[in-house]
């Protein structure tokens, strides 16, 4: 598989019947990824503890791939921070080790929120065992193989009825699930059976750019994982769907001139009180640069008078994922909100003007082809009054005045 053929590929996880990190698992091996290249990233995590079988199923009369991840019996329990440096001291691909660090760092402040204590003391108890290590590291090194441009995930069905924890016997959805899939389409059923995992659950709202139905695209590969049960009357799948991305605009859609281009983009926020306050601008940066359309600061009071930022980031579906693992990369938080939004955007062009000889930059926004507003590039104002020697406010009326010309 070439680098640009995996530029060029779009996912769709259709988690309508459930998701499970050996579902996952499964129909990554069933869409064509090869078994060494997860097996070899799990024994890099646990060397000669774990070990992945390949086995065909039927599942609701679908023909499925069903992957057992071997192990030797462990009661070992793992905090956060355990799992973070095995992760670190594994000799992962850093894509890899990125993107199973913002999973479990995702279920801890999950658990961490049920439980009401810090996400960095949460043991992990079942999730934090060999079996489940090797299910969010096997899932995430399928998904770098498959270099996807755009992962999009359905609904996700959560099942009903109540499910047996260290915890004792819990309704479905459980706490965690219930914490993971917020702000994300979910439903409950349609059995009484946990359908969806904590693993899943936390393995689905890392990856996903985006969610909804199979959007626009070209199938090369199917991929179908089994659970490990085969209820009467349900097909205990889970789907993928690989391919090249289609057009996003469907012939026939309702004109949206009136109000200008709608679309969806993607909210990421997280409150930090313990990253020194000149970085911050630097963070912005490199966020803008990693394909952020806005992100912006806002000073908050956290609990025993913290002071505090929350940073909110808007990313479109397609660059989330970048951006998220940049949030991570640049900041010490340890997880993050996401929601979909809408969007409404005018048409906008960019072109240019001369003050005094100086080539300024405008942004030109336009509704219904009527210019409403135009605006100079500031650096570009202050580029021209440097060279000059005169003052940028100075400067800024005249580029202001030349750029009315174009309306």
């Amino acid at each position: 598989m070439t680098e640009t053929a995996r530029a060029r590929r779009v996912v769709w996880v259709d988690a309508s019947s459930g998701a499970s990190g050996d579902m996952l698992l499964g129909a990554l091996a069933d869409a064509g990824v090869p078994l060494g290249v997860m097996a070899e990233a799990v024994e890099r995590v646990a060397p000669g503890e774990v070990r992945l079988g390949e086995e065909r199923v039927t599942r609701g009369g679908f023909a499925a791939t069903r992957l057992h991840v071997e192990i030797a019996d462990s009661e070992q329990q793992r905090t956060w921070r355990d799992v973070e440096r095995l992760l670190a001291g594994a000799g992962l691909h850093e894509d890899v080790r990125s993107l199973a660090h913002d999973v479990f760092a995702r279920l801890a402040e999950a658990e961490g929120r049920v439980h009401g204590m810090p996400a960095e003391d949460v043991h992990f108890h079942e999730v934090g065992a060999l079996d489940a290590i090797a299910d969010v590291v096997g899932v995430c090194s399928g998904f770098v193989h498959l270099g996807a441009e755009r992962v999009v995930v359905s609904e996700v069905s959560v099942g009903g009825g109540t499910v047996h924890t260290e915890h004792g016997r819990l309704p479905v959805p459980p706490p965690a699930v219930v914490e993971l899939l917020r702000g994300v389409p979910s439903s409950g059923g349609p059995v009484d059976l946990e359908l969806c995992t904590p693993t899943g659950a936390a393995l689905l709202t890392t990856l996903a750019d985006d969610w909804g139905s199979q959007p626009a695209m070209a199938v090369s590969h199917v991929g179908v994982g089994a659970g490990g049960r085969d209820p009467a009357g349900h097909a205990n799948v889970l789907r993928l769907l690989v391919g090249a991305p289609g057009s996003e605009t469907l012939a026939g859609a309702p004109s949206s001139a009136a109000v200008g281009a709608v679309g969806s983009a993607v909210l990421l926020e997280t409150n930090v009180d313990d990253l020194d306050p000149r970085i911050w601008p630097g963070v912005i940066a490199a966020l803008l640069e990693a394909g952020a359309s806005d992100a912006w600061l806002t000073p908050i009071l956290m609990k025993k008078g913290r002071p505090a930022h929350t940073l909110s980031v808007l990313v479109a579906p397609d660059r989330a994922g970048v951006v998220r693992r940049e949030i991570h990369r640049q900041t010490s938080t340890i997880g993050l909100r996401e929601q979909q939004v809408g969007k409404h955007e005018l048409d906008r062009e960019m072109t240019t003007v001369e003050v005094a000889g100086h080539t300024v930059a405008v942004k030109v926004a336009r509704l219904d082809g009527e210019v409403l507003n135009v605006q100079p590039e500031f650096e570009d104002v202050a580029a021209a009054a440097r060279a000059l020697g005169r003052p940028v406010k100075a400067v800024m009326v005249e580029a202001v005045a030349a750029a009315r010309g174009l309306a």
